[in-house]
This record gives C-alpha cells, sequence and structure tokens, in this order.
C-alpha cells in the first residue's frame, strides 16, 4: 500500500493530464479516489453526432481502472496499461454526467487485472476489462 503522500501526488498526477482537464475529470469521492471518476458529456467529449466520444470512454475507463489499484500498489510501484477491451454498450446524449469506477479483479506480482464501468444515472453504458503491468516507480 503507497503512502498517503504518494497517493496524493499519483491522483494530482492522474488530474493534472492536460486531455483529463480538458475532459472535466473530477473524483467522484475526493476522500477516495479509488471510488472512482466522472465527467460531463460537454462538447469535449462529443463527436460529430452530439453523443458521447467512444475514445473518450475507452480513456476513462483505463483511468478508472489505475484509480482502483492504486491502494494496492507500493511506493516503488507504478502500473501501465498493455492491453484493454472496451464494450460500448449505448449511446450516452450531451449533457449526461458519467460515472467511471473501477475494480481489481486480481493483482499479481507484475500483473493487475481490472474491470471498470461507466454508468448514466445508474444504468451501464460501457464496460471494460483493463490489464496493467506492475512496474518499478520512477
Amino acid at each position: 500500500m503507497p503512502s498517503p503522500d504518494v497517493v496524493a501526488a499519483r491522483v494530482q498526477g492522474v488530474l493534472d493530464i492536460p486531455l483529463h482537464r480538458f475532459l472535466g475529470v473530477r473524483l467522484r469521492d475526493p476522500a477516495e479516489p479509488s471510488a472512482g471518476i466522472w465527467f460531463p458529456v460537454d462538447d469535449a467529449a462529443q463527436n460529430q453526432a452530439a453523443l458521447l466520444h467512444g475514445g473518450v470512454v475507452y480513456t476513462l475507463l483505463d483511468v478508472a481502472g489505475f484509480l482502483a489499484l492504486l491502494p494496492s500498489l507500493g511506493d516503488a510501484e507504478h502500473a501501465v496499461t498493455h492491453d484493454l477491451s472496451v464494450s460500448l454498450l449505448r449511446p450516452v446524449r450531451a449533457g449526461a454526467r458519467v460515472d467511471v469506477t473501477g475494480s481489481v479483479l486480481r493483482r499479481g506480482r507484475a500483473v493487475a487485472f481490472l474491470r471498470s464501468e461507466a454508468t448514466v444515472d445508474g444504468v451501464v453504458v460501457a464496460s471494460g476489462q483493463v490489464t496493467k503491468s506492475v512496474v518499478p516507480a520512477g
């Protein structure tokens, strides 16, 4: 488990990624980053049909998976994505709030298997399987 300072720095690092700021990503619970994120389907997250862009969903399912894994990483560990499989289940209208959560299915020494879901008003709109390699931090 990482120290509180390391967790805070890693979470802030995720939130400070320019793409995430541009998309309006926010923590669902600032006191518990592993609870996931949310974002609005505003202009930055829409495709030409004024629906949620699929690439945005892919990206943020990965982010939620990382945040779910974060409590199980040591101070000297980091995780990078090496596989991501997403199912887009239904379109999401402009103006919607999308909540994205992740869970750890299995954490091994060098690999972690995660599941993420995106929901709108409690309805699952996308789900993903994320595999991350656990690597030395730095």
